[in-house]
């Protein structure tokens, strides 16, 4: 059985990639900021809570201590941000804490089993709004963050073996908190790419962007 970790999934596309992880066989593990909402959530689904705040490098390694090694990992937590990107520093520095760093520091402590064991699956959520092919949109320094996911997704894939692939995805506009009830997806179809790419077989792709499992344009 595949162990997973997702973050963000006490809610919205998050939960949704757990669950359907969870429906392929695997152990998920349910990171969640908030220890009381994930602990609902996973009381209502059968997963195991995750205390993690991405945005708190103390947080991760306690969370990486107590899971101990997993052979997916789903970065999906994020924050929306507002206004301009040089509006205000305290937002860009949230938004590249929980959609930068965050990962980035998971991908470094988990990465090395998955290398070791010759297996492993990285899904960075990111966003259209985080392509250059889309003129990096979205508000605040939500874009610029995605868009330096992407470039951390293609770097790692770049500098790992083959069996330990690394892919970022765009879910689409999706009914969530953060989406607004207006959006044309539902969670479950905004995380269908992202289950898929966190159960690649041997022969599946590795450093790409993808939407509805078709490749999209950085």
């Amino acid at each position: 059985m595949k162990r997973a970790l997702v973050t963000g999934a006490n809610r919205g596309i998050g939960l949704a990639i757990a669950e359907g992880l969870s429906a392929k066989g695997c152990e998920v593990l349910l990171g969640s900021r908030d220890p009381d909402a994930g602990r609902n959530a996973a009381e209502r689904t059968g997963l195991v809570p995750v205390q993690l705040d991405v945005a708190s490098p103390d947080s991760i390694f306690r969370a990486v201590k107590d899971v101990g090694p997993v052979d997916i990992l789903v970065n999906n937590a994020g924050v929306l941000g507002s206004g301009g990107v040089l509006d205000d520093p305290d937002d860009f520095t949230d938004c590249m804490n929980v959609m930068l760093r965050g990962p980035f520091l998971l991908m470094h402590h988990l990465i090395p089993h998955m290398v070791s064991q010759r297996y492993g699956r990285v899904v960075n959520v990111s966003s259209g709004w985080g392509a250059f092919s889309r003129g990096v949109e979205g508000p605040g320094a939500y874009g610029v963050a995605k868009a330096a996911l992407n470039a951390l997704t293609v770097s790692a894939a770049r500098t790992l073996p083959n069996a330990v692939k690394v892919n970022a995805m765009c879910p689409g506009w999706v009914r969530t908190r953060m989406g607004g009830s207006g959006a044309s997806r539902s969670p479950e179809e905004g995380a269908e790419t992202a289950i898929w790419l966190a159960t690649l077989d041997e022969n599946g792709p590795t450093g790409g962007f993808f939407r509805d499992r078709r490749s999209i344009d950085w």
